[in-house]
């Protein structure tokens, strides 16, 4: 699986960070510079019988502290493949999705009753965020019963914006949503550092 989407990705070998960071990040003093960083990221998951891997390649800005994953490669094994098309229109889907929920989407509270009520104080996955490209890889087993495929995608996608947000800039996001409010207060919190 993994293999398969690093194939399609054209994964190469290179030093932690982007390719504009000639430096990778060993040391304190190493830090990614400029306004508009890039990075990949993968990540694998299960579920039930079915396998996904994917790859995301995403640019952070350092200002805003908006997280946009430009690009998406999927491998996705879900043994027989019946309706390609219709499968390759499920997986699309699913990281939209999973990409709204793992960047934009919190349930927010106040000490009497839930203040996300509408879709301004909940916000969701705009044109302007979704992926330029996503790629996707089917590996079909036709010896085999079809596993199922309605959600399996939507598993490895914040682990795998959050490995490459931290390709990017050497910041460990561990809480969803990977908001732009999270970003810059990582940033400020590693220049502290």
């Amino acid at each position: 699986m993994i293999e398969a989407a690093a194939k399609q990705a054209q994964w190469a070998s290179r030093p932690a960070g982007s390719a504009k960071q000639a430096q990778p990040r060993l040391a304190a003093a190493a830090k990614p510079a400029g306004e508009l960083l890039t990075g990949r990221g993968i990540a694998f998951a299960r579920r039930k019988n079915t396998r996904v891997a994917v790859i995301a390649e995403v640019q952070v800005n350092r200002r805003t502290g908006r997280i946009w994953p430009r690009r998406w490669t999927v491998a996705h094994d879900c043994g027989l493949i019946v309706n390609p098309d219709n499968l390759r229109r499920v997986i699309e889907g699913n990281i939209l999705h999973a990409t709204s929920r793992a960047l934009f989407e919190e349930v927010r509270f106040d000490e009497h009753t839930v203040t996300s009520v509408d879709w301004m104080s909940y916000p969701i996955l705009e044109m302007r965020d979704a992926p330029e490209k996503i790629d996707i890889v089917l590996i079909d087993h036709p010896d085999e019963l079809p596993l199922g495929a309605g959600e399996p995608a939507t598993r490895p996608v914040a682990a795998a914006i959050a490995n490459a947000v931290f390709d990017a800039t050497g910041i460990r996001l561990r809480q969803a949503p990977l908001s732009a409010e999270r970003v810059k207060a990582a940033f400020l919190q590693s220049a502290g550092d």
